[in-house]
């Protein structure tokens, strides 16, 4: 029997939509996610204490059975102490998933077993002060008491058996032996995204444009240029970190990306979370915060002095919500990371206020792309200022301008809305001052509900980001002088001429067809009256 990734993910998506009942997609993600996680980390566990000899495992003893024989007592606390230095959080015997399995089958388990088993894990998350922040919480979005699980208790536990067998018939591996639980997980995270409508723009972005994305920060970079660091301050579920990994090369090798992020919404937060650490990314190459990036920047910041002390990172990702709303109070001009333009973003379009605070975190030698409205390349008043100056200030050192390129996609693209979209790529340290447009409007293909990138659209963006020169209507190569010209808005048709003409008409052609068409229209009206006449008709 097949058991691909598509395999596995497609029959656990049709489970899990028939599981759901009438909960809407975006908050039966919780259970689904949540569990499956909790899942991976008790089986992790198991994997550490197996591969290090903690235990004594006797003949046909189990690995969940040794640890409930022998963490007892005064010494569970020994135990819980190990596994959490070096795993970062810790699961106590009675709780590991293969005892909650056991109890189901067994018909042992009471409503009250589900929320002993989260405060557990919340009481054992304390021990390692390091890695506290980064599993403290996690599970806190699975709402055990929701009505709609059940209208008591008892019904309300029968459905998260329901969920918990799910997930333990599901395979981890695929049909050659490898690992395929990370792919598993951001399947599921997708397609909770494609049906959660509005919401799934919230915390997914689509892979092909995080490919593009990933592409585009890590172009140029060698595997032998050791560790890499990676911000993204809108961060969603994670799933753009983790593409940039996927892109840089030697970047599968443990610890040589280290994944740093910032997102608003705690649900989502606790996605992404799960999300790197099922990607077999260690609590020690991640630092995660939940909060408000405009309002709180992060990381470092200012100290005790007011004195802020910001770090750069090699890469800067982000899809930011399109023009959000947030407080652009004068104040924010004394702020480090929009002072030196001299605007703040419109209090409705929060979108400069993103490419201010990313370009601020962002080291000398780095590159950094993010996803904006097209909006943001032509609109008036403090945008065009930021505009400006993000071009002229770069422009008037040896550097060069900050931006580097800009990158028409189709419309359709995400989930919960339809505006076509634009990247914006930016570095500090460029040799040249031009701009390179690409017009990749026209470049995808149709998916049900949705445009997708196809790999040759994807490619054809790299490519020509790479080769940084012109292609006849899809992309052009703008000296500093003509964006000054245009007064430095960079609407993309302004600089790529897509136009098509139509062929020349053929006038004696289109005279030939006319008489035709008279002639046609005599005859027809000759066979009717003959009809008529027959009839007895006069006309």
């Amino acid at each position: 029997m097949s058991t691909t990734l598509e395999d596995i993910t497609s029959k656990l998506w049709a489970m899990a939509n028939e599981l759901r009942g009438n909960m809407d997609a975006s908050e039966y993600k919780n259970y689904i996610l949540a569990f499956m996680f909790y899942r991976y980390l008790s089986e992790h566990q198991m994997e550490y204490l197996e591969k290090n000899d903690v235990l004594d495992i006797r003949d046909g003893q189990t690995i969940d059975e040794a640890y409930a024989e022998q963490a007892v007592g005064e010494d569970l606390s020994d135990y819980l102490e190990d596994i959490s230095a070096y795993l970062g959080y810790a699961i106590e015997p009675q709780d590991t998933w293969a005892s909650l399995i056991g109890k189901i089958d067994g018909n042992r388990i009471v409503p009250s077993d589900y929320q002993a088993i989260f405060d557990d894990f919340e009481k054992y998350a304390s021990l390692n002060k390091e890695a506290a922040r980064d599993f403290r919480g996690v599970f806190s979005d699975v709402n055990l008491g929701d009505s709609r699980l059940g209208a008591n208790t008892n019904d309300r536990a029968k459905s998260l058996n329901r969920i918990v067998k799910l997930i333990d018939g599901v395979e981890f591996r695929d049909e050659h032996g490898r690992d395929v639980l990370g792919g598993i997980y951001e399947y599921l995270i997708g397609m909770f995204a494609a049906n959660a409508g509005k919401k799934g723009g919230e915390f997914y972005t689509p892979h092909e444009v995080s490919q593009v994305l990933a592409r585009l920060v890590t172009n140029g970079v060698s595997a032998d240029d050791g560790t890499f660091s990676v911000y993204d301050p809108a961060c969603g579920s994670g799933s753009l970190l983790l593409t940039v990994q996927d892109e840089l090369p030697g970047g599968e090798r443990p610890g040589i990306v280290k994944f740093f992020g910032q997102e608003l919404n705690t649900t989502t937060y606790n996605l992404a979370r799960m999300n790197l650490m099922m990607h077999g990314v260690s609590f020690n190459n991640m630092t995660l915060s939940n909060a408000n990036t405009l309002e709180t920047d992060w990381p470092d910041g200012p100290d005790k002095e007011g004195i802020d002390h910001p770090r750069t990172f090699d890469a800067v990702v982000v899809n930011p919500p399109y023009s959000a709303h947030w407080d652009n109070n004068e104040n924010k001009l004394k702020d480090q990371r929009f002072n030196p333009f001299g605007a703040l973003a419109p209090a409705s379009k929060a979108d400069y206020a993103f490419v201010l605070h990313s370009l601020y975190h962002l080291n000398a030698n780095g590159t950094m792309a993010i996803v904006l409205p097209h909006g943001v390349l032509f609109r008036g008043a403090a945008e065009a200022k930021i505009r400006k100056a993000l071009i002229k200030s770069g422009a008037s050192s040896s550097q060069g301008n900050y931006l580097d390129a800009v990158i028409g996609l189709p419309a359709n693209l995400f989930y919960g809305t339809s505006i076509p979209t634009c990247i914006l790529v930016f570095k500090k340290n460029r040799d040249t001052k031009d701009v390179l447009f690409i017009d990749a409007s026209k470049e995808f293909v149709k998916d049900k509900n949705q445009n997708r990138l196809s790999k040759e659209n994807t490619d054809r963006i790299i490519e020509t980001y790479r080769n940084r020169k012109d292609v006849d209507k899809y992309a052009h190569v703008a000296p500093l002088q003509e964006i000054v010209d245009n007064e430095f808005n960079l609407n993309i048709p302004r600089y790529v001429d897509t136009f098509e003409e139509e062929a020349p008409i053929d006038l004696g052609e289109v005279n030939r067809q006319l008489a035709q068409d008279d002639a046609d229209i005599a005859e027809l009206e000759a066979k009717v009256k003959e009809q008529l006449r027959i009839l007895g008709v006069e006309m």
